[in-house]
Protein backbone atom coordinates (compact mmCIF):
# COMPACT_ATOMS: atom_id res chain seq x y z
CA UNK A 1 0.00 0.00 0.00
CA UNK A 2 3.22 2.34 -0.84
CA UNK A 3 0.18 4.99 -2.09
CA UNK A 4 -1.52 5.15 1.12
CA UNK A 5 -1.34 8.71 2.99
CA UNK A 6 -2.57 9.68 6.10
CA UNK A 7 -6.00 11.17 6.62
CA UNK A 8 -5.38 15.24 5.47
CA UNK A 9 -7.52 16.92 8.25
CA UNK A 10 -9.31 16.19 11.48
CA UNK A 11 -11.09 14.57 12.11
CA UNK A 12 -9.71 11.58 10.59
CA UNK A 13 -12.37 9.75 8.62
CA UNK A 14 -11.18 6.49 8.68
CA UNK A 15 -12.05 6.44 12.27
CA UNK A 16 -15.80 5.71 12.06
CA UNK A 17 -18.37 6.46 14.88
CA UNK A 18 -20.68 3.40 14.62
CA UNK A 19 -22.96 3.98 18.15
CA UNK A 20 -22.53 6.66 19.90
CA UNK A 21 -20.94 4.78 22.57
CA UNK A 22 -17.62 5.06 20.24
CA UNK A 23 -17.41 8.81 20.52
CA UNK A 24 -16.03 8.95 24.20
CA UNK A 25 -13.04 6.44 22.81
CA UNK A 26 -11.91 8.23 19.85
CA UNK A 27 -9.79 11.14 19.75
CA UNK A 28 -11.01 13.75 17.40
CA UNK A 29 -7.05 15.28 17.01
CA UNK A 30 -6.00 11.68 16.11
CA UNK A 31 -4.61 9.93 13.02
CA UNK A 32 -4.03 6.29 11.95
CA UNK A 33 -0.48 6.56 11.07
CA UNK A 34 1.70 4.01 9.20
CA UNK A 35 5.04 2.91 10.87
CA UNK A 36 6.30 0.54 8.13
CA UNK A 37 5.34 -1.69 5.18
CA UNK A 38 7.28 -4.73 3.06
CA UNK A 39 6.33 -6.88 5.06
CA UNK A 40 4.53 -10.13 3.55
CA UNK A 41 1.77 -10.96 6.80
CA UNK A 42 1.80 -9.27 9.85
CA UNK A 43 1.47 -10.58 12.79
CA UNK A 44 1.59 -11.30 16.93
CA UNK A 45 2.43 -7.11 17.75
CA UNK A 46 3.58 -6.72 21.36
CA UNK A 47 4.20 -3.69 23.11
CA UNK A 48 7.52 -3.15 25.41
CA UNK A 49 7.45 -0.68 27.69
CA UNK A 50 10.07 -0.91 29.46
CA UNK A 51 12.35 -0.24 26.12
CA UNK A 52 9.69 1.99 24.41
CA UNK A 53 9.19 -0.81 21.57
CA UNK A 54 6.82 -2.73 19.48
CA UNK A 55 7.48 -6.25 17.77
CA UNK A 56 5.48 -8.35 15.59
CA UNK A 57 6.02 -10.90 13.69
CA UNK A 58 6.15 -11.33 8.98
CA UNK A 59 5.08 -14.49 9.20
CA UNK A 60 6.04 -15.90 5.81
CA UNK A 61 8.75 -13.60 5.67
CA UNK A 62 10.36 -15.73 8.66
CA UNK A 63 11.47 -12.47 10.78
CA UNK A 64 10.62 -10.38 14.00
CA UNK A 65 10.23 -6.57 13.58
CA UNK A 66 11.24 -4.04 15.97
CA UNK A 67 9.80 -0.07 15.79
CA UNK A 68 11.44 1.98 18.29
CA UNK A 69 8.94 4.27 19.49
CA UNK A 70 11.75 7.03 20.36
CA UNK A 71 14.01 7.06 17.31
CA UNK A 72 11.07 5.09 14.23
CA UNK A 73 13.46 3.17 13.32
CA UNK A 74 12.49 -0.32 12.03
CA UNK A 75 14.94 -3.09 12.47
CA UNK A 76 15.14 -6.99 12.58
CA UNK A 77 14.45 -8.24 15.91
CA UNK A 78 14.99 -11.67 15.06
CA UNK A 79 15.59 -13.70 11.70
CA UNK A 80 15.30 -16.54 10.92
CA UNK A 81 12.10 -16.67 13.08
CA UNK A 82 10.89 -20.10 12.53
CA UNK A 83 7.96 -18.82 11.13
CA UNK A 84 6.26 -16.93 14.13
CA UNK A 85 3.02 -15.71 14.39
CA UNK A 86 1.47 -14.48 17.85
CA UNK A 87 3.21 -12.98 20.62
CA UNK A 88 2.96 -11.46 23.93
CA UNK A 89 4.92 -11.11 27.70
CA UNK A 90 4.30 -13.20 30.47
CA UNK A 91 4.31 -11.31 34.15
CA UNK A 92 7.82 -11.32 34.68
CA UNK A 93 8.54 -9.58 31.11
CA UNK A 94 9.64 -12.21 28.82
CA UNK A 95 8.41 -12.92 25.27
CA UNK A 96 6.58 -15.51 24.54
CA UNK A 97 6.41 -16.49 21.11
CA UNK A 98 4.06 -18.96 18.99
CA UNK A 99 6.15 -20.82 16.30
CA UNK A 100 5.06 -22.34 12.95
CA UNK A 101 7.76 -24.36 11.37
CA UNK A 102 9.13 -25.55 14.32
CA UNK A 103 5.13 -26.14 15.71
CA UNK A 104 5.78 -24.93 19.16
CA UNK A 105 5.51 -21.94 21.74
CA UNK A 106 8.58 -20.46 23.55
CA UNK A 107 9.90 -17.95 25.72
CA UNK A 108 12.98 -15.50 25.30
CA UNK A 109 14.89 -15.34 28.32
CA UNK A 110 16.48 -12.09 29.79
CA UNK A 111 20.04 -12.85 28.11
CA UNK A 112 18.20 -13.88 24.79
CA UNK A 113 18.45 -17.53 25.32
CA UNK A 114 14.93 -19.62 24.05
CA UNK A 115 13.29 -22.17 26.00
CA UNK A 116 10.47 -24.23 24.80
CA UNK A 117 7.33 -23.90 26.69
CA UNK A 118 5.56 -26.63 24.34
CA UNK A 119 5.85 -28.48 21.09
CA UNK A 120 3.96 -31.50 21.79
CA UNK A 121 0.68 -33.20 23.72
CA UNK A 122 0.52 -37.01 24.89
CA UNK A 123 3.84 -37.68 22.67
CA UNK A 124 2.35 -36.50 19.50
CA UNK A 125 3.59 -33.05 17.95
CA UNK A 126 0.96 -29.70 17.94
CA UNK A 127 0.39 -28.42 14.86
CA UNK A 128 1.26 -24.48 14.59
CA UNK A 129 0.55 -22.48 17.59
CA UNK A 130 -0.82 -19.32 16.56
CA UNK A 131 -1.95 -16.60 19.18
CA UNK A 132 -1.32 -16.58 22.80
CA UNK A 133 -1.84 -14.64 25.84
CA UNK A 134 -0.98 -15.08 29.47
CA UNK A 135 -3.01 -14.94 32.53
CA UNK A 136 -2.48 -13.30 36.30
CA UNK A 137 -1.71 -16.44 37.55
CA UNK A 138 1.08 -16.69 35.27
CA UNK A 139 -0.53 -19.43 32.78
CA UNK A 140 0.20 -19.43 29.26
CA UNK A 141 -2.99 -19.62 27.05
CA UNK A 142 -2.61 -20.61 23.15
CA UNK A 143 -4.26 -21.43 20.41
CA UNK A 144 -3.41 -24.44 17.69
CA UNK A 145 -5.11 -24.40 14.13
CA UNK A 146 -3.27 -25.83 11.29
CA UNK A 147 -2.48 -22.99 9.30
CA UNK A 148 1.32 -23.39 10.01
CA UNK A 149 1.22 -26.86 8.17
CA UNK A 150 -0.61 -26.67 5.50
CA UNK A 151 1.34 -25.41 3.46
CA UNK A 152 5.09 -24.43 2.90
CA UNK A 153 4.26 -20.67 3.21
CA UNK A 154 3.80 -19.94 6.69
CA UNK A 155 5.80 -23.26 8.25
CA UNK A 156 6.31 -26.72 6.71
CA UNK A 157 3.16 -29.02 5.08
CA UNK A 158 2.57 -31.64 7.47
CA UNK A 159 0.02 -33.94 8.62
CA UNK A 160 -2.02 -32.87 11.79
CA UNK A 161 -1.20 -35.06 14.44
CA UNK A 162 -3.52 -33.64 17.13
CA UNK A 163 -6.92 -31.31 16.77
CA UNK A 164 -7.11 -27.97 16.48
CA UNK A 165 -7.46 -27.36 20.63
CA UNK A 166 -6.68 -24.33 23.32
CA UNK A 167 -4.06 -25.19 25.48
CA UNK A 168 -2.95 -24.02 29.18
CA UNK A 169 0.79 -24.40 30.01
CA UNK A 170 1.44 -24.12 33.84
CA UNK A 171 4.52 -22.97 35.92
CA UNK A 172 5.33 -26.50 36.19
CA UNK A 173 5.48 -27.43 32.20
CA UNK A 174 2.13 -28.99 32.24
CA UNK A 175 -0.17 -28.87 29.20
CA UNK A 176 -3.85 -29.39 29.33
CA UNK A 177 -6.35 -29.09 26.85
CA UNK A 178 -8.61 -26.54 27.92
CA UNK A 179 -11.09 -26.12 24.87
CA UNK A 180 -11.71 -28.87 21.68
CA UNK A 181 -14.12 -28.42 19.50
CA UNK A 182 -13.44 -25.49 17.97
CA UNK A 183 -12.63 -24.97 13.74
CA UNK A 184 -9.40 -23.35 13.92
CA UNK A 185 -9.44 -21.62 17.01
CA UNK A 186 -7.37 -18.40 16.36
CA UNK A 187 -7.14 -14.89 18.31
CA UNK A 188 -7.58 -15.12 22.07
CA UNK A 189 -8.30 -12.91 25.01
CA UNK A 190 -9.35 -12.58 28.67
CA UNK A 191 -11.55 -9.80 29.89
CA UNK A 192 -10.67 -7.31 32.11
CA UNK A 193 -11.48 -9.64 35.36
CA UNK A 194 -10.05 -13.07 33.26
CA UNK A 195 -13.85 -14.50 34.04
CA UNK A 196 -14.40 -15.18 30.27
CA UNK A 197 -12.18 -15.94 27.22
CA UNK A 198 -13.11 -14.64 24.02
CA UNK A 199 -11.23 -17.05 21.18
CA UNK A 200 -12.10 -16.75 17.31
CA UNK A 201 -13.29 -19.68 15.06
CA UNK A 202 -12.10 -19.05 12.28
CA UNK A 203 -13.05 -21.50 9.85
CA UNK A 204 -16.73 -21.72 10.77
CA UNK A 205 -19.44 -20.04 8.62
CA UNK A 206 -19.64 -17.53 8.96
CA UNK A 207 -16.58 -16.87 11.24
CA UNK A 208 -17.34 -16.31 15.20
CA UNK A 209 -15.72 -14.76 18.55
CA UNK A 210 -17.16 -17.53 21.12
CA UNK A 211 -16.91 -16.67 24.45
CA UNK A 212 -15.86 -19.38 27.42
CA UNK A 213 -16.60 -19.30 31.25
CA UNK A 214 -13.16 -19.71 33.07
CA UNK A 215 -13.83 -22.09 35.71
CA UNK A 216 -12.84 -24.70 37.83
CA UNK A 217 -10.38 -21.88 40.02
CA UNK A 218 -9.33 -19.92 36.99
CA UNK A 219 -8.05 -23.36 34.98
CA UNK A 220 -10.89 -24.42 33.09
CA UNK A 221 -13.46 -23.59 30.61
CA UNK A 222 -17.07 -23.57 30.13
CA UNK A 223 -20.08 -22.65 28.50
CA UNK A 224 -18.63 -21.97 25.28
CA UNK A 225 -21.41 -19.75 23.11
CA UNK A 226 -21.10 -17.09 20.27
CA UNK A 227 -20.29 -13.56 21.35
CA UNK A 228 -20.04 -11.61 18.11
CA UNK A 229 -20.95 -13.24 14.51
CA UNK A 230 -18.73 -11.91 12.36
CA UNK A 231 -21.07 -12.04 9.13
CA UNK A 232 -19.03 -11.16 5.79
CA UNK A 233 -16.56 -10.25 7.95
CA UNK A 234 -12.84 -12.44 9.12
CA UNK A 235 -11.60 -11.55 12.70
CA UNK A 236 -8.87 -12.60 13.59
CA UNK A 237 -6.33 -11.18 16.54
CA UNK A 238 -7.80 -8.63 19.21
CA UNK A 239 -7.15 -7.05 22.34
CA UNK A 240 -9.45 -5.82 25.24
CA UNK A 241 -9.27 -2.26 26.31
CA UNK A 242 -9.76 -1.81 30.45
CA UNK A 243 -13.87 -1.36 29.85
CA UNK A 244 -13.84 -4.97 28.76
CA UNK A 245 -14.30 -3.20 25.00
CA UNK A 246 -13.10 -5.75 21.91
CA UNK A 247 -10.69 -4.41 19.78
CA UNK A 248 -10.70 -6.56 16.49
CA UNK A 249 -8.53 -7.13 13.28
CA UNK A 250 -11.19 -7.27 10.58
CA UNK A 251 -10.92 -8.06 6.84
CA UNK A 252 -12.38 -9.25 3.86
CA UNK A 253 -11.00 -7.36 0.76
CA UNK A 254 -13.67 -5.01 1.15
CA UNK A 255 -14.27 -1.30 2.03
CA UNK A 256 -15.44 -1.11 5.73
CA UNK A 257 -14.50 -4.41 6.25
CA UNK A 258 -10.52 -3.78 6.34
CA UNK A 259 -9.15 -2.85 9.66
CA UNK A 260 -10.23 -2.79 13.42
CA UNK A 261 -14.02 -3.32 14.55
CA UNK A 262 -14.72 -2.47 18.11
CA UNK A 263 -17.43 -4.11 20.13
CA UNK A 264 -18.69 -3.70 23.44
CA UNK A 265 -18.95 -6.24 25.99
CA UNK A 266 -22.30 -7.31 24.83
CA UNK A 267 -20.80 -7.91 21.50
CA UNK A 268 -22.26 -4.79 19.41
CA UNK A 269 -20.63 -2.89 17.14
CA UNK A 270 -19.40 0.64 18.11
CA UNK A 271 -17.19 2.04 16.50
CA UNK A 272 -14.30 0.73 12.84
CA UNK A 273 -10.93 1.65 12.27
CA UNK A 274 -10.61 1.72 8.46
CA UNK A 275 -7.35 0.50 7.07
CA UNK A 276 -6.36 -0.23 3.38
CA UNK A 277 -4.99 -3.57 4.32
CA UNK A 278 -7.02 -6.65 6.52
CA UNK A 279 -5.78 -6.13 9.88
CA UNK A 280 -4.72 -9.54 11.24
CA UNK A 281 -3.88 -8.38 14.62
CA UNK A 282 -3.35 -5.52 16.75
CA UNK A 283 -2.33 -4.47 20.60
CA UNK A 284 -2.26 -1.65 22.82
CA UNK A 285 1.06 0.03 24.04
CA UNK A 286 2.70 3.33 24.42
CA UNK A 287 3.88 5.25 27.53
CA UNK A 288 -0.09 5.32 28.69
CA UNK A 289 -1.05 1.81 26.94
CA UNK A 290 -3.56 4.33 24.90
CA UNK A 291 -2.08 4.18 21.43
CA UNK A 292 -3.18 0.79 19.23
CA UNK A 293 -1.06 -0.38 16.98
CA UNK A 294 -2.61 -2.53 14.28
CA UNK A 295 -0.41 -5.34 12.14
CA UNK A 296 -1.80 -5.24 8.65
CA UNK A 297 -1.07 -7.69 5.93
CA UNK A 298 2.30 -5.87 4.46
CA UNK A 299 2.30 -2.92 7.42
CA UNK A 300 1.69 -1.81 10.37
CA UNK A 301 -0.02 1.27 11.87
CA UNK A 302 -0.85 3.00 14.82
CA UNK A 303 -3.98 5.39 16.51
CA UNK A 304 -4.16 6.68 19.77
CA UNK A 305 -7.07 6.17 21.19
CA UNK A 306 -9.44 7.74 24.41
CA UNK A 307 -8.63 4.51 26.71
CA UNK A 308 -6.08 2.46 27.63
CA UNK A 309 -5.61 -1.12 26.83
CA UNK A 310 -5.23 -3.82 29.96
CA UNK A 311 -2.17 -4.54 31.36
CA UNK A 312 -1.68 -7.85 30.58
CA UNK A 313 -3.08 -8.88 27.45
Amino acid sequence: MSEWQPAARYPDPSVVVVDPAFERLRLPMAKVERLATGMRWSEGPVWLGDTRALLWSDVPGDTMYRWDEITGQVSAFRKPSNNANGNTRDRQGRIVTCEHLTRRVTRTEYDGRITVLADSFEGKRLNSPNDVVVKSDGSVWFTDPIFGISGFYEGQKAQPELPPNVYRIDADGSLTVVAEGINQPNGLAFSPDESILYVVESRSSPRKILALDVVGEGRALANPRVAIDAGPGTPDGFRLDVDGNLWCGWGMGQDGLDGVHVFNPAGKLIGRIDLPERCANLCFGGVHRNRLFMAASTSVYALYVNTQGLAYC
